[in-house]
């Protein structure tokens, strides 16, 4: 199931980044590679694909892709800080449009209080700012469900980013228009709402 998922996810993110003309950088620690072998398996990927990184130590995360060594001291490798860090490092050292980035404890083993076994943190960075961070608890459902269902996120998350942000912002824009109204006073609210039915 978890092949299938991240092969039908691997064609539909590689012809829309063909599309939209971006190009995609992976940064992985506990997947080792796994999402950048999901996305090379498909003929044609080298348009999109242009790098991947496998930051398994700490000390790779700092040198390959500029993770402070007081992100790691203070937040730990497995945090969203590391997490944001690692993509945004990928994208910047790599020049692409789009990066992701996974770290998690697979286990069996690594589990430290308040970190369990199948705790995954992810991030996507755009060229245009937009990041995205996702923290997921698999629980202890093994080393290889935990990899591949984090490759499956991963994949789904770069989808998020590689369509147009324009199609987020109109209801963004809504929201935000409506809330001053709201606040200003509940009285000349409910008399709008009171006039609304007869005109």
């Amino acid at each position: 199931m978890g092949g299938s998922d991240a092969r039908a996810l691997s064609r539909s993110l590689l012809d829309l980044c063909r599309m939209r003309k971006l190009t995609i950088a992976t940064a992985e620690s506990c997947t080792g590679g796994l999402v950048a072998g999901a996305l090379t398996d498909i003929p044609g990927s080298s348009d999109v694909i242009d790098r991947g990184f496998v930051t398994y130590s700490n000390e790779a995360k700092r040198v390959m892709l500029g993770v402070k060594a007081a992100t790691l001291e203070t937040f730990g490798a497995v945090s969203k800080e590391t997490a944001t860090a690692m993509a945004i490092g990928a994208l910047e050292k790599a020049g692409v449009d789009l990066a992701v980035s996974i770290t998690g404890i697979a286990g069996p083993g690594g589990a430290t209080p308040g970190k369990p076994v199948g705790l995954v943190h992810f991030a996507v960075a755009a060229r245009d700012g937009r990041i995205i961070h996702r923290e997921q608890r698999f629980g202890a459902i093994g080393r290889s469900a935990v990899r591949q269902r984090s490759v499956v996120e991963a994949l789904r998350m770069l989808m998020e980013l590689a369509r147009p942000p324009q199609a987020a912002k109109p209801r963004r824009e809504a929201v935000s228009r409506l809330r001053p109204r709201v606040a200003r006073s509940p009285r000349s609210h409910a008399a709008k709402r009171r006039r609304t039915p007869r005109g």
